[in-house]
């Protein structure tokens, strides 16, 4: 059966030869006027493409329509293409379908078919995806509550550099959910992810420092890196600011404020 299913690929390859080269050339014009911001042609030469089944033309669209480039913003017609590309296998439209499916974006808010797509794109290695999975899983979201599996999904994601599934693993080994709590190991992944700028991984990094929690007592670390996540829209930096300026002396406030701006000027790396 293997050598079957190879023999019809190739065949389906060669009759298909001389259009994909065709559609890898208007392709390659749609994107380089799409990276020039030149959003009208890319959107003239991908339609066509699109509607002929080009999966990669496909997604294209539906980021198109979803974001207004080139077009007026339509969250339906973004889910149109986006469904399409997905149906193809295309693992980040899968994601994206997963995603509006969740939030009602374009569709009725559905969240066993956001779980669905979400889901197909995890297993393809999708690391946005595998995030939104472990979101799902540990908020009982469109599938039964479930630590553990969350935190399956959301390593998956973090081991692939995904500042936000870092930060959320960060906060299970802090708060013991399906994992056994670990403050060390919590710091770990917080560290991670605030080194991307995630304000809400500095905000926990910085209460770490706070208390002492898998990390020396730091003042002045929790309120560099509560400065650090103020700046980056997480309300609470400013709370832990204003907890632990009580403890600190007037030099101790200035070293703070002076290694945020090292670090905002070293993108928060080595911090």
């Amino acid at each position: 059966m293997r050598n079957l299913t190879a023999t019809l690929c190739l065949t389906l390859t060669l009759l298909l030869g001389s259009a994909g080269v065709s559609w890898s050339a208007d392709y390659q014009k749609g994107l380089t006027a799409f990276l020039s911001g030149d959003y009208a042609t890319a959107l003239r030469e991908w339609k066509p493409l699109a509607e002929q089944g080009n999966v990669r033309a496909q997604y294209n669209l539906g980021a198109m329509y979803e974001k207004g480039q080139g077009v007026l913003q339509d969250d339906k017609t973004a889910m149109k293409w986006t469904r399409l590309a997905a149906k193809q296998g295309h693992a980040i439209a899968q994601s994206n379908l997963g995603f509006m499916y969740d939030k009602g974006r374009g569709v009725s808010q559905d969240h066993k078919t956001a779980v669905k797509w979400t889901r197909l794109a995890a297993e393809q290695g999708n690391a946005n995806a595998q995030s939104n999975l472990g979101v799902m899983y540990r908020n009982g979201r469109g599938v039964p509550q479930d630590d553990k599996t969350a935190v399956k999904w959301t390593r998956l994601s973090a081991e692939q550099g995904h500042a936000s599934a870092q930060s959320n693993l960060g906060l299970m080994y802090s708060n013991g959910q399906g994992v056994p709590q670990n403050p060390g190991t919590a710091v770990k992944w917080y560290r991670l992810a605030a080194e991307q700028g995630d304000a809400n991984a500095q905000f926990n990094l910085g209460a770490m420092y706070a208390f002492g929690a898998g990390v020396q007592k730091d003042y002045v670390y929790a309120h560099m890196w509560g400065n650090l996540a103020t700046s980056n829209g997480n309300e609470n930096g400013a709370k832990l600011q204003d907890l632990v300026v009580k403890q600190m002396t007037p030099a101790g406030i200035s070293t703070a404020q002076k290694l945020a701006r090292e670090c905002v000027r070293k993108k928060y790396k080595g911090c």
